[in-house]
C-alpha cells in the first residue's frame, strides 16, 4: 500500500475510534521500530499520554493513544455531577450511566484497533497500560497473544493470583492506597467507582492530588482535574482478567515500578510482579523503576520515555 493511502486510512480509523496518532518516521525506519499503543487507567483518557507521545515522536517513534469505552467522547456523566445540578448531594447515590460497560468492552475495543494496525502492516506493536489499564492488557493478550510484541505495565494491575482488580484492592499491600478514600458512594450500588474532580472541598482535592499526582506540577494538576471522567465503570474492576500460561504467559512483558505511588503502593506493585513471575517462571517480567508518583506520564514524561525506548531496544 502506498504511504499516502496508508496514512489516510489510519487517520480515518483514528477519528472513528477516538485515537491520537503521532510520529513521522520513514516507512523503512518505522518498520524497524515498534509502534507504541497506550491504554489509560481509571477516570483518564488518551489525552493523558499527550506529552509522552510527543516526546516519542521527536525520537522517531510512532505512538497511538485511545479512549476506552465510557471515556473521552463516549463518557457519560451522572446528572448530579453537573455544575448546575439541582441535587448535587445525590452524586453519592445516582446510578452511573456507564454501569453496563465491561472489561470485555475494553478488550474488544483494543483488539479491534490492534487488528486494524496489524492488517495495515504497521509491524511491531507494543501495548502499554497504566494502572487499571493493566487489566485490559491481560484480557487483550489472553484473547490474542500474537498481536503484540511486548506488554508494558506502568504501575498497573496484573491480575494473576487474584482474578480481578477489586480483589487486589482488598489485599494487605493495598491498605495504604489512597484510591478507596476518593470514592463517592458505594461502587457496587452506583455501578461505578466514582470520584469528584469538581469538588469544592479543598481537603478532598488534596487527597486526589496525593493519591494520583503528588509530584505533578500544580498547573498541570489543575488542568488534569478538568479532563478527568468521574465514573469508572465498576465492571472494569470486578470482571475477571484471568490469564493462562499458553496465551498471556507467552508474551514478553515489562513492569515499570513507581516508587512514590500512593495509589498502587510499591509493595503491591512488587507483589503482582512476583505473582506473575511465579506463574510463568520461564517468562519473567523485565523490571524498570521510576522515582515518580502514580502519574509519571505527567510528572516525569522524559524519564518515562527513556525507559520505554530502552525496553524495546
Amino acid at each position: 500500500m502506498e504511504r499516502r493511502h496508508f496514512l489516510a486510512n489510519v487517520a480515518v480509523g483514528a477519528l472513528a475510534t477516538g485515537m491520537s496518532i503521532t510520529g513521522h518516521a520513514s516507512p523503512e525506519r518505522s518498520q524497524s521500530r515498534p509502534t507504541f499503543v497506550f491504554v489509560h487507567g481509571a477516570w483518564h483518557g488518551g489525552w493523558c499520554w499527550s506529552e509522552v507521545i510527543s516526546l516519542l515522536a521527536r525520537q522517531g517513534f510512532q505512538a497511538i493513544t485511545l479512549d476506552l469505552p465510557g471515556h473521552g467522547l463516549s463518557a457519560r456523566f451522572p446528572a448530579a455531577y453537573a455544575p448546575d445540578a439541582k441535587n448535587p448531594e445525590s452524586l453519592a447515590t445516582e446510578v452511573s450511566p456507564l454501569a453496563s460497560v465491561s472489561l470485555v468492552d475494553y478488550r474488544q475495543h483494543v483488539l479491534s484497533i490492534l487488528k486494524g494496525l496489524v492488517g495495515e502492516g504497521r509491524g511491531r506493536l507494543v501495548l502499554v497500560g497504566h494502572s487499571l489499564g493493566g487489566a485490559t492488557l491481560n484480557a487483550v493478550a489472553e484473547a490474542d497473544p500474537t498481536l503484540v510484541e511486548r506488554l508494558i505495565y506502568l504501575t498497573a494491575f496484573v491480575p494473576v493470583a487474584q482474578p480481578s482488580v477489586l480483589d487486589y484492592l482488598s489485599q494487605p499491600n493495598f491498605v495504604a492506597s489512597g484510591l478507596p478514600p476518593l470514592f463517592s458512594g458505594d461502587p457496587s450500588k452506583l455501578g461505578a467507582a466514582r470520584i469528584n474532580p469538581n469538588s469544592a472541598d479543598a481537603t478532598y482535592v488534596a487527597k486526589v492530588r496525593d493519591a494520583l499526582y503528588s509530584d505533578v506540577d500544580e498547573s498541570v494538576f489543575r488542568a488534569t482535574l478538568n479532563l478527568l471522567t468521574p465514573d469508572e465503570p465498576i465492571r472494569g474492576l470486578t470482571d475477571a482478567a484471568t490469564v493462562t500460561r499458553g496465551h498471556w504467559g507467552t508474551v514478553p512483558r515489562t513492569f515499570i515500578r513507581c516508587t512514590n505511588d500512593n495509589a498502587i503502593p510499591l509493595a503491591a506493585q512488587d507483589q503482582m510482579i512476583a505473582e506473575a513471575d511465579r506463574f510463568t517462571p520461564r517468562n519473567n517480567f523485565t523490571v524498570a523503576t521510576l522515582n515518580s508518583s502514580h502519574s509519571s506520564f505527567l510528572a516525569r514524561p522524559s524519564e518515562l520515555v527513556d525507559v520505554l525506548i530502552r525496553t524495546v531496544h
